[in-house]
């Protein structure tokens, strides 16, 4: 009866330091998704530094001028990153509603003549002086918000009705109009990607899954033939060495380093593309640097980085599914997929594979509303896991208290 009681207040006194242990500020942190996130930020500062020199040395008298603002934004990120690993899912999952109403407001509010700020041709920003705002960039995010709420409030409805599934398609299809009459076409087909990948793991009717998907490319098609500005960009990139000099001059520079980058590349800063030679080299065309710089060993170790961080992504939404957190499942699905799909189409473009799209490399090109959006996506991964790792710890705590009932009985 003694050694009952002293094994007793030996698992209580267990039971209460692993109940603090789960709510430490560290508890349930995925080391597997932070060390992805942190290596893919650091190689986009060398990065940046490195294809930037030249055209920073010429603007700005600063050869790393744009490296110096990559690597403040780089801490604002981590900041983000917290500050979204700290609060609750709860919070995102009944907000949901409101944060998808702000998003499509703020896409329609940039459009606005004399609101929206305009580069090269495009209006996709908001100046507030100090700092541009790319709605679409956030959109992305918190539209996945809203679809994971959906899916958990409208489970049965998605699987079983077709309204159910038409009714958050009707808000992605409006979102992404007003995404190509900025124009933004890569956001729009990011967006509608990423929004049907989640309605298909969401348990839709795969017949009008297909249904859809066929009307969305051949809506697609329809912008890309109707617009000079694209059909351009389809043409070049169907035969870029037609007009080198012209349409297809991005995409034949872009080849050549890739080319030039052989199997171990010429080393970190010995590109020479991004000598004035390739345009937009630190920002959309920054895998064609790496490539040339890393050679093809160092392209399939950077894919490898981000294949392995969507793996980690779906293994999380699968344990979260299979503990009853499908909010926090969905989300980690959908943050999976935005990152997989942009870092795809932008590998894909520097490649020659896809039409040239505006779409940034996750995590690593020049940009401060990229890098910041996706941050706070990891942020949210992050705290799916944490309350994943709680909900089971508590559970586990659970069975130990059911246990010791069962022996005092």
């Amino acid at each position: 009866m003694t050694s009952f009681s002293n094994g007793q207040a030996v698992r209580t006194q267990g039971e209460i330091s692993r109940s603090r242990k789960e709510f430490t500020p560290t508890a349930g942190l995925d080391r597997t998704i932070l060390f992805l996130y942190g290596t893919l930020v650091f190689l986009g500062i060398i990065m940046v530094a490195s294809a930037s020199i030249g055209i920073a040395d010429q603007q700005t008298q600063d050869p790393f001028f744009f490296a110096k603002r990559q690597f403040l934004r780089a801490l604002l990120s981590l900041v983000l990153v917290w500050v979204a690993y700290r609060i609750p899912l709860e919070f995102w999952k009944k907000n949901g509603m409101l944060l998808m109403l702000s998003s499509i407001v703020l896409l329609a509010v940039v459009l606005i003549p004399g609101v929206g700020h305009t580069v090269n041709g495009s209006t996709r920003w908001l100046n507030f002086g100090v700092f541009t705002f790319q709605i679409s960039e956030v959109a992305k995010l918190f539209l996945i918000i809203y679809l994971s709420g959906y899916l958990i409030r409208r489970t049965d409805e998605v699987q079983s009705n077709t309204m159910g599934f038409l009714k958050p398609m009707f808000v992605l299809a409006f979102a992404s109009g007003l995404l190509i009459m900025e124009p933004d076409f890569g956001a729009a087909a990011i967006l509608l990607l990423t929004g049907l990948g989640l309605m298909f793991l969401g348990g839709v009717r795969f017949g009008q899954f297909m249904l859809f998907v066929m009307g969305t490319l051949g809506i697609m098609v329809l912008l890309a033939i109707s617009s000079p500005y694209r059909m351009s960009r389809i043409t070049s990139f169907i035969d870029p060495w037609a007009d080198p000099f012209n349409s297809g001059f991005q995409l034949t520079q872009s080849l050549i380093a890739i080319g030039n980058g052989g199997w171990f590349g010429a080393g970190l800063g010995g590109s020479v593309q991004k000598l004035f030679y390739l345009p937009e080299a630190h920002t959309d065309f920054l895998f064609a640097i790496f490539a040339e710089e890393f050679g093809l060993v160092g392209t399939v170790l950077l894919i490898g980085i981000y294949a392995l961080f969507a793996a980690r992504c779906f293994a999380i939404g699968k344990m979260s599914l299979n503990a009853k957190k499908a909010f926090g499942a969905y989300l980690t699905y959908g943050v999976g997929l935005l990152i997989t799909l942009q870092a795809t189409i932008n590998i894909g473009v520097n490649m020659g594979a896809l039409p040239t799209k505006g779409l940034t490399l996750p995590f690593m090109s020049y940009g401060g509303n990229s890098i910041l959006s996706m941050s706070l996506a990891v942020g949210l991964v992050l705290r799916v896991y944490r309350e994943y790792q709680i909900g089971e710890g508590a559970g586990l705590v659970g069975k130990r208290r059911t246990d010791s009932y069962k022996v005092k009985a």
